[in-house]
């Protein structure tokens, strides 16, 4: 298999014949509904996350003398596809049409923005919408990007956002962040909001930039992921064009970051902090999405952990029962309109809103399997269909996320010393002790490294944390007192 500008060929030997078996004919003459089922096969094997960030937007054109002809909204997704999926759907294309000979991809013009002229009321929790949703009646505003942004998906819109107890608030902030007129001063600036994953970030800052957008064209707005933000950076340093990228970040009036844990780097953080203080002192508007507040990135440069908690800081909650199944009603309604005649039963949805409460993207999950498993077999969605396909995600729990405070507090009032005596200098064995085994519960109870771990006791190298932890393993495994004392202290943090 070759690929010639923007073709994917199969070469003769590749042929189905001459690898022993007969070529199949295609199932169905119609593209459209071929296309269909190569889409449903994808989804079905990339998981909903994957399929939607990459060929939720791509487009069937035609089918033209053996070649298959789609269409992206941008550059970057043309560019991703050809490099990573080539080969998959082609081989897919293949299995329904067996004389395919070559996929080409190809970028659409920009669209014009179209919005509904009666919007649906708010639905849904984060996770990307899986495609059975009818999608919202708008357009991408800026589907290229300029080669600048990272792609937004027009189904995760303020339309699409279902509200409830756990996100009202991140929802209201968001709204007004979007709503904001021409030269309105920013009310809250950074906006910051922080929550698990599947709880509804990346919904919200995707429609505050569709809102952004629809409401004032002329409004510049710049959603990045943190990874699309260094590689420009890092592409703009290579290219010898680095002040060009500051000027493009800081011309803009509503700057959108998602995934700020994941920014790294001294010379990037340095640079996003400038950025950040140039936009805010300019009354530009910032929004940042992340899987933790300020105060625990500890990677971050302390000037920047500092700006960011001098906004507002909202975190998204759990999903709640009634948050649950309301996504699930709007998700069924939708797969109503998309397939007709499905039937979903009240029990199914009551059922999987009780049983999958991790987060959303586990909910989403759990409601495509179902759909999949009855468009693709024929089996009527029945509880007992339930408890078959979605099994290992039934009563599935987040695990609660353990700070290091936490385990510091802890651990100083069972001891009956201050949380300053953990974190000073002092080397009494009254304070010593305590110390250790609060450095060895952070090792074993949170994801954090040795040098994380000691910034958070007083600064210390992490020789001095490593030390502590193999101490208390030791002892432990010699004094059974002490294990259970260690024992007892993990209960009372997990609770």
């Amino acid at each position: 298999m070759i690929a010639v500008d923007g073709r994917f060929e199969v070469t003769p030997v590749a042929d189905a014949a001459e690898a022993g078996r007969p070529a199949r004919a295609g199932r169905d003459a119609d593209p459209a509904t071929a296309w269909d089922r190569v889409r449903a096969r994808l989804r079905a094997e990339l998981g909903e996350d994957v399929y939607t960030s990459w060929f939720a937007r791509v487009d069937l054109e035609e089918e033209i003398a053996g070649t298959i002809r789609l269409s992206v909204p941008t550059r970057f997704l043309k560019s991703w596809i050809e490099g990573h999926y080539r080969d998959r759907v082609l081989a897919l294309w293949r299995e329904e049409f067996a004389a395919t000979r070559s996929i080409e991809l190809s970028v659409r013009s920009p669209a014009r923005v179209v919005r509904p002229a009666q919007p649906a009321r708010e639905v849904a929790a984060e996770p990307a919408e899986t495609g059975l949703a009818a999608e919202p009646a708008i357009a991408a505003l800026q589907t290229d990007e300029d080669a600048t942004g990272s792609p937004l998906d027009p189904r995760l819109t303020f339309e699409t956002f279902v509200v409830g107890r756990s996100n009202s608030l991140a929802h209201a902030a968001a709204r007004q962040v979007a709503m904001a007129g021409p030269g309105e001063a920013a009310t809250f600036n950074p906006l910051f909001i922080h929550a698990n994953v599947g709880l509804g970030k990346t919904h919200l800052l995707h429609a505050v930039a569709w809102e952004a957008r629809a409401r004032d064209p002329r409004r510049r707005v710049l959603y990045l992921t943190a990874e699309r933000f260094m590689y420009r950076f890092v592409a703009a340093l290579k290219t010898q064009s680095a002040l060009a990228f500051k000027d493009s970040l800081r011309d803009i009036d509503l700057l959108l970051i998602d995934d700020m844990q994941f920014l790294s780097g001294r010379s990037i953080q340095q640079e996003f902090c400038h950025t950040l203080n140039s936009l805010i002192d300019g009354a530009r508007q910032v929004m940042i999405a992340c899987d933790r507040p300020p105060v625990e990135l500890e990677t971050l440069d302390e000037r920047v952990r500092s700006r960011l908690a001098g906004g507002l800081v909202v975190e998204l909650g759990g999903l709640e029962n009634e948050l649950r199944r309301e996504i699930l009603a709007n998700r069924a309604t939708a797969a109503r309109r998309r397939y007709p005649g499905i039937a979903i039963p009240d029990p199914v949805l009551d059922y999987v809103a009780r049983s999958v409460a991790s987060n959303g993207r586990d909910l989403e999950g759990a409601f495509n399997r179902l759909i999949a498993n009855n468009q693709l077999t024929g089996a009527p969605i029945t509880l007992e269909m339930v408890d078959r396909t979605i099994r290992d995600l039934v009563r599935a729990r987040e695990p609660r996320r353990v700070r290091i405070e936490d385990i510091q507090r802890v651990v100083a009032k069972h001891f009956n010393v201050s949380k300053a005596d953990l974190l000073s200098s002092r080397r009494t064995r009254s304070v010593v002790r305590p110390r250790q085994i609060a450095m060895y519960l952070a090792k074993s109870l949170t994801p954090r490294s040795l040098p994380e771990i000691g910034r958070h006791f007083g600064g210390r190298d992490h020789t001095t944390v490593l030390h502590a932890v193999r101490k208390i393993e030791e002892l432990i495994s010699g004094d059974v007192t002490l294990a259970e004392e260690v024992a007892l202290l993990r209960r009372m943090i997990d609770e």
